[in-house]
């Protein structure tokens, strides 16, 4: 029964230093700001910008125009027959600089309404957020189509809006991401016409020979390069793509 107390001592010199790191960490705090709204300290800002990070992937494939180009890039690549070739990481390191080549008006806008003033000081955190968002969300109205707009909005149970601003950003997120993949497989089905008219023909005349053991695949594929790199079609679809989006109204 001694040692009882003894122990009790030990436990809480350990748990001395515990409670001194504790008490020396910063407090976290939400102050109102000059501007209507709200001050955080640096431990909320380091754990949103930490959030944000995380969910970063996701913004960039739902947000941005990366979605149709990476989706129109794979498709070329199916029409071409070339399996692999260019690989998953070029196609997605194409689809990512041509996105930032669209997208560089909108993030100029990001970071000229939004982010530098939060980080100058002169704007909280809420009006700098919603300030940065609003490039954003004009370059996505300018790409949705409106009957994928009233769908969602009336799955929703939303009803008209009078002004773009009145649209719930969830509601604009899907129609986006829902007309960006209407949009790229329109422009899909559109490479795929030569390339399915190379292959008929390559068939045909296959069977016209009698030569039904060699597979038209493997015959088509050439002419199906030749004929891409004769009329520049890299430049032609990454152009097209490029011109494809809308301006941000």
């Amino acid at each position: 029964m001694s040692r009882f107390p003894a122990r009790c001592a030990l436990l809480m010199l350990l748990l001395l230093p515990c409670g001194a790191f504790a008490a020396g960490l910063p407090s976290v705090t939400a102050t109102p700001a000059a501007g209507g709204g709200t001050q955080y300290s640096l431990n909320v800002e380091v754990l949103l910008l930490m959030t944000l990070l995380t969910v970063l992937p996701a913004l960039l494939l739902s947000m941005t125009a990366f979605t149709r180009i990476i989706v129109v890039l794979g498709l070329l690549r199916q029409a071409l027959g070339t399996n692999q070739t260019p690989s998953n990481q070029i196609l997605v390191g194409l689809a990512m600089l041509l996105s930032f080549f669209v997208m560089s008006p909108v993030l100029q806008k990001v970071y000229e309404q939004g982010a530098r003033p939060y980080m100058d000081g002169t704007m909280s955190f809420e009006p700098a957020l919603a300030a940065g968002a609003r490039p954003l969300r004009g370059f996505m109205l300018a790409q949705v189509r409106d009957a994928d707009l009233l769908t969602f909005a009336k799955i929703a149970g939303h009803g008209p809006y009078q002004t773009p601003d009145d649209i719930p950003f969830t509601v604009l997120a899907a129609s986006f991401v829902t007309s960006e993949l209407t949009t790229a497989f329109q422009i899909g089905f559109l490479l795929f016409i030569p390339f399915v008219v190379i292959d008929l023909v390559v068939s045909s005349v296959l069977m016209s020979m009698g030569m039904m053991m060699l597979s038209p695949m493997l015959v088509s594929l050439p002419f199906k390069l030749m004929l891409f790199v004769l009329v520049d079609g890299w430049s032609l679809v990454m152009g097209m793509l490029a011109a494809s989006f809308h301006a941000a109204t």
